[in-house]
């Protein structure tokens, strides 16, 4: 087997607060463009496995939206901060391990770091999508700020000095998802559709 990961078409690295909706919208992309196009990918995810592995942690609950994994996310973000450190394409290399699709979509950037890497890696492919909502929405839907963790890194690493080629609006004020998701849909139908290139 190769080791190298297979060139994507098209890779869209998305980023949010928490309780933005960037799972939400990752997931309606996925939806709309089928599995056998595009794959998500989270960043989370083999920092979580790593993580739960290193510590003997349940996983799935490490994975899911409970409390389980509030009580240890500040110490996660800390030990993942010391790992990239070390290697700033650690986490970002074990998720797009055997991704073959065309389209993917990296559902949780979160540092200026994931960002270079995926530029670096995949500069002509890489598009940057910031999803966003108000701090009433996102108390809405269950957020409230905790300390060392709202304002860490992990929550504020890409919240200023990045131009987002895409900013989608997660509000119920705001244009709807669907018609804000329109060129990102057809750029990816585009890509997903071109031959290879040999470049």
């Amino acid at each position: 087997m190769e080791a190298r990961v297979s060139q994507p078409e098209l890779v869209l690295v998305f980023s949010g607060k928490r309780k933005s909706g960037k799972d939400y919208v990752t997931a309606l992309i996925q939806d709309r463009l089928g599995p056998e196009v595009c794959c998500v990918l989270r960043l989370s995810g083999p920092l979580k496995q790593q993580y739960a592995q290193e510590h003997s942690l349940d996983l799935d609950q490490l994975l899911g939206p409970g409390l389980y994994k509030e009580q240890y996310r500040a110490d996660m973000i800390r030990w993942g901060e010391t790992r990239r450190r070390q290697d700033p394409g650690f986490f970002c290399r074990l998720a797009t391990k055997g991704a073959r699709q065309p389209v993917w979509v990296v559902s949780d950037a979160r540092r200026l770091t994931d960002l270079q890497w995926f530029w670096s890696e995949f500069p002509r492919q890489t598009q940057s999508v910031r999803v966003q909502s108000s701090e009433e929405t996102r108390k809405q839907r269950g957020w409230s700020f905790t300390a060392g963790v709202d304002d860490a890194e992990s929550e504020c690493g890409l919240d200023s000095g990045v131009e987002f080629d895409w900013i989608i609006t997660n509000e119920a004020a705001a244009p709807s998802l669907d018609e804000q998701l329109q060129p990102i849909l057809k750029l990816a139908e585009e890509a997903a559709s071109s031959p290879l290139s040999d470049s």
